[in-house]
C-alpha cells in the first residue's frame, strides 16, 4: 500500500482562501451609522407588529367603555327618568357659604347641608360646635314622577351656582331635567346672622310630578353632645314647634301629628336647629327620642319631622328659613313676630315673666359691671335678697307676735282638751289672734311670695348662655357641675363625681332651716290631740332637705348652686340682723295689749261665713255627742 505524503501546496491554498474570506468580510462590514439605522428599523418593525396586535384590543376596550357608559345612562334613565342627567354631576362635590358667625357646607348629593359650624362656640372638649357633621342630619324631599318612579332628593346630585346678592352669599342648588326644568334649593346667608333664607321651588316640573303621589319633606337630626354634663344637657334637649299661634313642645320620647305648623325647633340645650316656613305645613308628623346616656355618650336625642308639601299649579314654591345658632333668649327674641324666644324656655306663667322682664335684664346689667360671671351671680343674689328682705322681715315679725301670744293659746288648749272640743278650741284661738292683731297668714304669705322667685331662678341659670364655659374659683364652667373629685364609680341619682358648690349650698340650707325652725315653732299653735306634730315634721325636713339638695344639684349648673349657697348665707345674715337689731318683743307685746283694748272691727263677710260654718259644725258635733 502506498504511503501518503504531506502536501505543502494544499496548505498554502487553504491559507490563501481563508485570507481572501477574511478580507471580504472586513471590507463589507456596515459602518456605525448603518448599524444604528438597522437597529432603528428593527425597533419600528417591532412596534408596528405590536400595534398591529394591540389596535383591535384597544378598540375593543374603547367599545366596552362606550357600551358601559351607554348602559349606565340607560340604567339611570330607567331609575331616574327625567332626572337621569344628575348622574353627570360629581356627587362628592361640596360648596361653602359663611359669614362671621356661621359656616355651612352644602353637598352636591342631596343639595343638603352636611356641616353647620358655629364659629364663636366650642364644646366642653374645646372642639368647634358643629350642629351638623358626619351624616347626623338629613334633609330630603320624596316625590313621584309621571313615569311611575319614586325619587328622593338625598340620592340625586344637584348642580351648585354660587353668587352674591349685595353683602349676602347666595347658593343655588339645582336638580335639573334640562336648562329650563329643575328643582331648586336656594340658600342665602346674611352677614353676622345665624338665620339664612332657604327656598324650595320647581320650574317646568308640572308634567314631571305625579300628583297621585304626595310630595313629602323629611328632616332628621341626631343631636350631638356639646356639654360636660350629658345628663343635664339631655334634660334641656327638647323639640319645640309653633302651630295656630301657640308654641308647644314634644315629650322626649313621644310622637305626635300636628296641623298648621309654622316652625319646628330641634333644641340641644344651648344650641338649636330651627326650620321655619312662610307657608305653614298643613299636617306634620314629629318624633323625639331620648337616647340612653349610659350607652351613648356622643348623641343626646333623635328628632324627626315629616310634612307633605303642596303643589301650586303643579309646582313647588316654599319660602323657608333655617336657624343654626345659640339658644339665647336675646338672640331669638330679635326675630320679631316668630316667638322663637320660647325655645330658650325661661319658664311658664309668672316664672317666665319674672325671668324675661326682670332677671334677663338685671343680670345683663350686673355682668357688665364685672368681667367675672361668678361675681355677677353673687351681685344678683345680693340684689334679690335685698328685694326679698321686707318679706323676710314681715314673716319674722309675724313669728315674734305669735311667740308673744303663745302662752294664751296654751291656756286655751288646756281649757278645751280632746277631739270633742276641737271646734271650740279653734274658735277661741282665732278670737285671741284676731284681738291681738295676729294672723297665721301674715307669716305664710311672705314665704309664698318668695316661691316664684325661687322657681324662676331655677329656670334662669340652666338656660343662661352667658355663663356657659365661664369659670369661677374651682368651677371651670358655671353652666355645668363643678368637679373636685372623681369617684371612679356611679352612685344612683348622685353621679360619679363630687361637686363642692352643692355641698356648700346644702350646709347653708341646713343652718338656715335650723334657724327657721325656731321661728316657725312660734308660728305653730301648741300641739293638739289627734293632730300631727308639726315640730317633728319640721325636724325631719331640716335633715332631709339638705340631703335631697346635695343629690339633686350634684350634676346641675354650678352657677345655680352658687346662687343658693350665697342666698342662704344672706338670708341667715338678714334674719340675725332682724332678730337682734330690728325686732323688739317688748314693743310687740305692748302693741298687742293695745290692740286688745280697741273695739273689735266689724267682721268681713268671709270671716262671718267662716264663723257661722264653725258654729254649725260645733252644733252638729254636740248633737252627735248627745245621741251617743
Amino acid at each position: 500500500m502506498e504511503q501518503k505524503k504531506f502536501d505543502v501546496n494544499s496548505l498554502i491554498g487553504f491559507i490563501l482562501l481563508g485570507a481572501i474570506g477574511m478580507y471580504w468580510i472586513y471590507s463589507n462590514q456596515p459602518t456605525p451609522e448603518e448599524l444604528e439605522k438597522i437597529k432603528t428599523e428593527r425597533r419600528l418593525d417591532s412596534i408596528n407588529a405590536i400595534q398591529t396586535i394591540a389596535t383591535p384590543i384597544a378598540n375593543q376596550e374603547k367599545t366596552i367603555a362606550v357600551l358601559s357608559d351607554s348602559l349606565k345612562l340607560v340604567n339611570a334613565q330607567n331609575e331616574l327618568g327625567s332626572f337621569a342627567n344628575s348622574t353627570a354631576i360629581p356627587s362628592e362635590g361640596t360648596t361653602v357659604i359663611e359669614n362671621d358667625v356661621l359656616r355651612l357646607t352644602i353637598a352636591n348629593k342631596g343639595g343638603q347641608i352636611v356641616e353647620a359650624f358655629l364659629k364663636e362656640y366650642t364644646t366642653f372638649h374645646d372642639d368647634p360646635v358643629k350642629l351638623i357633621q358626619n351624616n347626623n342630619a338629613l334633609f330630603n324631599i320624596n316625590f313621584g314622577t309621571t313615569g311611575n318612579r319614586i325619587l328622593n332628593t338625598k340620592d340625586l346630585n344637584f348642580e351648585p351656582t354660587l353668587s352674591q346678592n349685595g353683602d349676602n352669599q347666595v347658593l343655588s342648588m339645582k336638580l335639573k331635567v334640562d336648562a329650563n326644568r329643575f328643582l331648586e334649593y336656594r340658600y342665602e346667608i346674611k352677614p353676622n346672622d345665624y338665620m339664612l333664607d332657604f327656598g324650595v321651588r320647581s320650574q317646568g316640573l308640572d308634567n314631571v310630578f305625579n300628583t297621585s303621589h304626595p310630595v313629602n319633606l323629611e328632616w332628621d337630626l341626631t343631636s350631638i353632645r356639646n356639654e360636660k354634663s350629658l345628663r343635664s344637657e339631655g334634660m334641656y334637649t327638647w323639640m319645640y314647634y309653633k302651630n295656630d299661634g301657640d308654641v308647644d313642645y314634644l315629650g322626649q320620647n313621644d310622637v305626635d301629628d300636628v296641623k298648621d305648623v309654622d316652625w319646628v325647633a330641634f333644641k340641644q340645650h344651648f344650641f338649636s336647629s330651627i326650620l321655619m316656613s312662610d307657608t305653614p305645613f298643613k299636617s306634620t308628623n314629629i318624633t323625639s327620642e331620648r337616647l340612653d346616656e349610659e350607652t351613648d355618650t356622643i348623641f343626646t336625642n333623635k328628632f324627626q319631622l315629616k310634612a307633605p308639601l303642596e303643589l301650586k299649579n303643579g309646582e313647588l314654591d316654599y319660602a323657608m328659613s333655617w336657624y343654626y345658632g345659640p339658644t339665647d333668649y336675646a338672640t331669638l327674641k330679635a326675630y320679631e313676630g316668630k316667638n322663637l324666644d320660647e325655645v330658650a324656655d325661661m319658664g311658664w306663667g309668672i316664672f317666665g315673666w319674672i325671668n324675661k322682664y326682670l332677671f334677663v335684664h338685671l343680670f345683663k346689667f350686673l355682668s357688665s359691671l364685672t368681667s367675672n360671671y361668678g361675681i355677677a351671680i353673687i351681685l344678683l343674689t345680693i340684689v334679690v335678697r335685698l328685694l326679698m328682705s321686707p318679706l323676710v322681715y314681715k314673716s319674722y315679725l309675724s313669728s315674734a307676735k305669735m311667740k308673744v301670744i303663745r302662752p294664751e293659746m296654751e291656756v286655751i288648749n288646756k281649757k278645751f282638751p280632746g277631739k270633742e272640743n276641737a271646734m271650740k278650741r279653734q274658735q277661741e284661738t282665732m278670737a285671741v289672734q284676731r284681738k291681738a292683731g295676729v294672723s297665721m297668714l301674715s307669716g305664710c304669705i311672705p314665704a309664698l311670695l318668695q316661691m316664684p322667685v325661687f322657681f324662676a331662678l331655677f329656670k334662669f341659670f340652666p338656660s343662661n348662655l352667658d355663663i356657659r364655659h365661664k369659670s369661677f374659683l374651682w368651677a371651670d364652667d358655671l353652666s355645668s357641675y363643678d368637679n373636685i373629685f372623681d369617684l371612679g364609680f356611679n352612685i344612683p341619682f348622685y353621679g360619679s363625681h363630687v361637686s363642692l358648690f352643692p355641698i356648700l349650698a346644702s350646709v347653708a340650707i341646713f343652718f338656715y332651716m335650723k334657724m327657721n325652725q325656731s321661728q316657725q315653732a312660734n308660728m305653730q299653735p301648741p300641739a293638739q290631740e289627734g293632730m300631727p306634730d308639726m315640730q317633728k315634721m319640721m325636724k325631719m325636713m331640716i335633715y332631709f332637705s339638705p340631703i335631697m339638695m346635695l343629690f339633686f344639684f350634684n350634676q346641675y349648673a354650678s352657677g345655680l348652686s352658687l346662687y343658693y349657697f350665697v342666698s342662704n348665707l344672706l338670708t341667715i345674715a338678714i334674719m340675725l340682723v332682724i332678730k337682734h337689731y330690728v325686732i323688739d318683743e317688748k314693743k310687740i307685746l305692748a302693741q298687742i295689749e293695745e290692740n286688745k283694748k280697741r273695739p273689735e272691727k266689724k267682721k268681713s263677710k268671709f270671716r262671718q261665713r267662716m264663723d257661722n260654718a264653725m258654729k254649725q259644725a260645733q252644733a252638729q258635733q254636740e248633737a252627735n255627742k248627745k245621741k251617743k
